[in-house]
């Protein structure tokens, strides 16, 4: 599911794929390194879906 991945539709401000959902991906980001990606699989889909509403196409 990479398609377009980091690749943001700038209708209004520019957002870097970066700055966007600070929370979902400190929590995704820190639990991929206490328990490995594998047992991450519910964080990493929060912080897509996050993405997504934002216009990203991840």
């Amino acid at each position: 599911d990479g398609k377009g991945a980091g690749e943001a539709r700038e209708e209004k401000k520019p957002l870097k794929p970066c700055c966007a959902c600070p929370e979902t991906k400190k929590a995704r980001d820190a639990c991929i390194i206490e328990k490995g990606e594998e047992n991450c699989g519910h964080l990493i889909e929060a912080h897509k879906e996050c993405m997504r509403a934002l216009g990203f196409k991840i």
